[in-house]
């Protein structure tokens, strides 16, 4: 497991009195003058941090198999500026060379520990911001006996700034917070640098998997991913979206705006059907899936191992 030294302490544990120090310390280390803090708009608002004994549990339980600690504070989820995210640092922390898939913004970590119980021969890499939900998904890891899946509570976008070119075979993320008013747009996760980023860290031909309920988040996802030069949209399913955006109080009106085609994918059978999307179906809302293959001009064509 990656570690930093850790030299001091959190003064808000946001933990149990009775759970002792060393235990509190796994996810609640100290700030370090060597991450950086400038990260501007983010794409998470603050929760709470606290833990049911349930997870709280899983997380004394788990926290050294499972997390890769950075050595952030409570409130601190950026990334060591010395940090090198390469090959070298995969085979370091799984112990291998196999191909590498990081979901951004995991959740209860029921996707991921799913495919990777159903794919024992793929790494696995969950970024989520929320406690409780890097909690959940080592109790789930840990019940299922994973050794292939590995958590980290970061800012994704920080990661994916420093992470080496063809580090991984598929960056997946699926129902990102829509962040529905339009003065918000701008706190959508998925944005040019993202963007840009996620392209350098995947291999030639890798996979980017998107999935939205949300009409207008699948507008914006377009908006930024269809036109660049670094990512081929190869969807083969067309879909009907406005052409506009509207806004967290407008949203009904989308209908009686002008309308276009633009090229979507079939349902990734790779991804389990969760209590979240499920209630998005029971509403009505249209899931959107996207399968964008990274195109780097300067490699030679590789082979692409998609999880199927």
């Amino acid at each position: 497991m990656f570690s930093m030294t850790n030299n001091d302490t959190s003064s808000d544990s946001g933990c149990t009195g009775s759970e002792s120090s060393s235990n509190r310390n796994k996810h609640q280390l100290a700030v370090r003058t060597n991450f950086s803090r400038s990260r501007g708009i983010v794409s998470f608002v603050r929760r709470s941090s606290r833990l049911d004994k349930r997870l709280q549990h899983a997380w004394d339980e788990f926290a050294d198999t499972f997390l890769l600690d950075f050595g952030q504070a409570d409130h601190e989820l950026g990334v060591p500026n010395d940090l090198t995210f390469d090959q070298n640092f995969v085979q370091s922390v799984w112990g291998n060379a196999n191909p590498l898939i990081i979901e951004i913004g995991s959740g209860q970590g029921e996707n991921i520990t799913a495919a990777a119980l159903s794919h024992p021969d793929n790494n696995y890499l969950a970024l989520e911001v929320y406690t409780p939900g890097v909690a959940h998904t080592m109790l789930l890891g840990g019940h299922n006996g994973l050794t292939n899946l590995k958590i980290a509570q970061v800012n994704a976008p920080e990661l994916f700034a420093i992470c080496s070119r063809s580090v991984a075979q598929e960056v997946w993320t699926f129902f990102p917070d829509p962040w529905p008013k339009t003065k918000h747009h701008k706190r959508r996760i998925i944005q040019d640098p993202l963007a840009a980023d996620v392209s350098n860290a995947l291999v030639d031909q890798g996979l980017w998997r998107i999935a939205t309920d949300i009409d207008d988040y699948a507008l914006h996802v377009h908006e930024i991913m269809d036109n660049r030069d670094d990512f081929d949209n190869r969807g083969t399913l067309m879909v009907s979206l406005p052409t506009e955006h509207v806004s967290k109080g407008t949203a009904q009106m989308a209908y009686q705006l002008p309308h276009a085609m633009f090229r979507e994918s079939h349902r990734f059978e790779g991804r389990i059907l969760t209590n979240f999307e499920k209630k998005g179906l029971k509403a009505g809302r249209t899931i959107h899936d996207f399968t964008f293959y990274a195109r780097h001009a300067d490699d030679a064509p590789t082979s692409h191992k998609s999880m199927e």
